[in-house]
């Protein structure tokens, strides 16, 4: 069985991203890069699979600049076992990614395809969904806990009043949450072989993709400021307060 898995170069969590003094975009430059938390899940999920002899093959996928072969060679030494680089200096949104991955999941032809959630940067949780409507496929999203056989794959998903399992023929696409599992430390000696491990190139024209953006982005500004709290004297003066300037009841 061959798991394919989607990842993401973002800035790392820890950074404090920063706005372009002409509010067109994040300002990224010398910031420090990572593979996204939830896609590193996915990453690690799928090697459990392979691990416990319930997957034969796992292939990672990134699309975008040329660093991101860095983030793929940080997946196959997690355990992956080849990788597929997508080079774009596109602005990709997360239709043109479902259409990217759409086709390389056709030539693939994976029994199951994981994503993370959402990423950090944008925040979208739209990419798996659309990809799952584009192949066709069943799909588990926000994914606490995987378990997988010969012909389908069941999903506890994390939802507004508890948990929620449910059951996906294969192939299916499945979206990973925070509690799914702990990503493994990446060792030195498995860094070093992962540089010996294929890693292919493609472009989006070979796959007939054209990712130009569907939407404008017009301005990126930092949150406003907080005021600082202030003390009531009252419960009486709290609630005047909530209702006459705050507005919130």
């Amino acid at each position: 069985m061959k798991v394919l898995v989607a990842v993401k170069r973002v800035v790392d969590y820890n950074v404090k991203v920063r706005c372009k003094a002409d509010g067109s975009d994040v300002d990224v430059a010398n910031a420090k890069m990572s593979m996204n938390p939830f896609d590193e899940i996915a990453v690690e999920e799928a090697v459990r699979l392979k691990e416990a002899g319930k997957a034969s093959e796992v292939v990672v996928v990134s699309l975008g600049l040329k660093q991101c072969e860095e983030t793929l060679r940080t997946a196959l030494a997690m355990g992956a076992d080849r990788a597929i680089h997508v080079e774009t200096d596109a602005q990709l949104q997360p239709l043109a990614v479902a259409k990217l991955l759409k086709v390389v999941a056709e030539r693939e032809q994976p029994q199951l395809f994981i994503l993370g959630k959402q990423a950090i940067d944008d925040d979208a949780n739209q990419t798996g969904q659309m990809l799952a409507a584009l192949l066709g496929w069943p799909q588990g999203t926000f994914a606490s806990k995987v378990a997988l056989d010969a012909a389908s794959v069941e999903v506890t998903r994390e939802i507004d009043g508890g948990l929620e399992t449910v059951a996906l023929k294969l192939p299916a696409v499945v979206t990973t949450d925070l509690r799914l599992n702990e990503p493994r430390y990446v060792k030195l000696p498995n860094i070093m072989a992962a540089k010996k491990k294929p890693l292919d190139k493609l472009t989006p024209a070979e796959l007939g993709v054209d990712p130009s953006p569907r939407l404008k982005q017009l301005k990126v500004s930092d949150p406003p400021s907080r005021k600082a709290g202030i003390k009531v004297a009252s419960v009486a003066e709290l609630v005047a307060k909530l209702k006459n300037e705050a507005k919130v009841i």
